[in-house]
């Protein structure tokens, strides 16, 4: 590094050959010194879901940790696709952070021709945070009492079972999907705008069968007044231990579950990245944040940045399979 020095002028820095690392060892001291300004947490839905209390309840801790404020931005619309491009294109400074999910990570590049963003080139990874365990649940009137005399009935009766979903190409549709291809069975979907309309008509049975999210189901299930036959992820559920999994149940190879997870911009410094992982990490082990999240049924699931990279390119393999091989479009 060299001063250049004018009569009659302040000496200035003269860009040489030491500057780039002197400009490098500035970098890492901001990166060590990370966070010294406000954090945004962009939630792709609208606020009380599930994806906005994580980012809450992570950012309230992140707050008590770093002394910084955490504010969590909704930006609902387009099944997630217009807050995960924003978060996309944020700047890679680490003060930017996605509460990405199953669907915005895994399950809509198979649905959308042209994504505005793609889930694995314009993000970090940081960690995941919670895995929210599906319920296969079916009307009293069924005569199945567990998941193989589901499979049975169901060849017995092609096509004359209805399935209900929150929606299309959402995960409880698709974890169906899933299910009937892994199972060789054939029921007809039914579309429903949300949880409320799918449970109220599987209640009243204008359909038999639903695969959904265990919160809004559980509380019928322990009243009796509908049958709960599994859960899809690969452990069962602390909400109700006694159930089987689907694998447990017969279902070789199957595992659905919604999911959630930390993203930063790409091109975020590995170094911030890792501290932000970390530091989620430790958040999920903390007692009252356990408590909290299984009260909500779901798992809390923290996982190094390596691994949660892994994790979604094999989310989008296999959700991509399911959503060609059923043939799954948007209307």
């Amino acid at each position: 590094m060299v001063l250049e020095k004018k009569i009659g002028a302040r000496p200035r820095l003269q860009n040489r050959g030491l500057t780039p690392i002197f400009a490098l060892c500035l970098a890492g001291a901001a990166h060590a010194q990370y966070p010294v300004k406000p954090i945004r947490i962009i939630v792709a839905y609208t606020p009380a879901g599930t994806t906005d209390i994580l980012a809450r309840a992570i950012g309230q801790k992140f707050t008590e940790t770093w002394k910084q404020p955490v504010i969590v931005e909704n930006r609902p619309g387009a099944n997630g696709n217009i807050g995960t491009e924003a978060a996309a294109k944020a700047p890679a400074d680490g003060y930017t952070l996605l509460m990405g999910t199953a669907g915005t990570h895994s399950v809509n590049p198979g649905l959308y021709p042209k994504l505005p963003y793609d889930p694995v080139k314009d993000f970090a990874p940081v960690s995941l945070t919670a895995i929210v365990p599906n319920i296969l649940v079916v009307h009293n009137s069924l005569p199945a009492k567990n998941v193989q005399e589901l499979i049975a009935y169901a060849k017995k009766n092609p096509g004359k079972l209805s399935f209900g979903s929150p929606g299309i190409g959402s995960t409880g549709h698709l974890s169906t999907e899933l299910f009937k291809s892994l199972a060789g069975i054939d029921m007809v979907h039914v579309a429903y705008k949300g949880s409320a309309p799918t449970l109220q008509d599987l209640m009243g049975g204008q359909v038999q069968v639903v695969i959904d999210n265990i919160p809004p189901y559980l509380p019928h299930v322990k009243a009796g007044k509908i049958r709960a036959l599994a859960v899809t992820p690969g452990r069962r559920s602390p909400a109700i231990p006694d159930l089987p999994t689907m694998a447990e149940a017969g279902v070789k190879g199957y595992e659905a579950s919604t999911w959630f997870a930390l993203f930063a911009p790409a091109d975020t410094p590995q170094e911030i990245v890792d501290k932000l992982s970390e530091e989620t990490r430790r958040i999920l082990a903390l007692p009252d944040v356990r408590e909290k999240l299984l009260s909500l049924g779901a798992q809390p699931s923290g996982s190094t940045p390596q691994e949660l990279a892994r994790f979604v390119e094999s989310e989008i393999a296999k959700w991509g399979r399911v959503i060609r091989s059923a043939n799954v479009t948007l209307q």
